[in-house]
């Protein structure tokens, strides 16, 4: 059975989350640029449907499928990721402006921030210096230096504050990226995903997260 938790395999349910109520074909999942082709969306839809996540009714030319079990895709989504799956490195900066910094300094549409640091921008939940964001850079070594070095960004034996991750999920980490006060946040399921199992006081602010877009009439597709 396909990984429907792989990387390029969730861009399909993260797609289904965004559009939860759409009749989707095949076809509507086959993106070149993500390298998410037909038969390999086929496959995935067929294991989400061996899982109950998912209805494919079959008329022909007219078959769709439509995501039925929201609930059930999550919890088991949960038992097969964590954050810590992601490569992260840290560093430090006393500044106390140094999210501003950050959003000035890093390159636009190649980063977002996530864990407390992304859902604190609609919750407010968790007070903390801590800084969370995933970048999307070609030449690790190289790109990531030069931000270093632009922000002052020291390399301690141990702790600091500003965590730099390169994403497990290289190709569908940046999926429906939301922009909150000009910053980049990764999409509320996503938050939720990378909170869930964190450590301090991330199920905590994963229901929380929850909760608050519910009472807003979302659940994560901000539809």
């Amino acid at each position: 059975m396909k990984n429907i938790f792989a990387d390029k395999a969730t861009l399909i349910a993260r797609k289904m989350f965004k559009y939860p109520g759409r009749r989707w074909v095949v076809r509507d999942f086959a993106d070149v640029s993500s390298g998410l082709s037909l038969g390999m969306a086929q496959e995935v839809l067929e294991a989400m449907e061996k899982k109950g996540y998912i209805e494919r009714i079959k008329k022909g030319p007219a078959s769709y499928s439509i995501l039925t079990n929201k609930d059930r895709l999550i919890s088991d989504w949960l038992q097969e990721y964590r954050f810590d799956f992601n490569q992260i490195r840290t560093y430090y900066n006393p500044d106390k402006n140094i999210l501003k910094k950050l959003k000035k300094h890093l390159p636009q549409g190649q980063y977002a921030f996530t864990l407390h640091t992304g859902a604190n921008f609609i919750t407010s939940f968790v007070r903390t210096d801590e800084i969370f964001l995933y970048l999307d850079l070609r030449q690790w070594g190289k790109e990531l230096l030069s931000i270093r070095q632009k922000l002052d960004l020291k390399e301690l034996v141990s702790g600091g504050n500003i965590h730099i991750i390169k994403p497990l999920y290289k190709h569908s980490i940046f999926f429906d990226t939301q922009k909150i006060k000009g910053y980049n946040i990764v999409s509320n399921l996503q938050l939720y995903l990378d909170l869930y199992h964190f450590q301090p006081r991330g199920i905590e602010h994963a229901e929380y997260l929850k909760q608050t877009l519910e009472e807003k009439g979302e659940y994560f597709d901000r539809v």
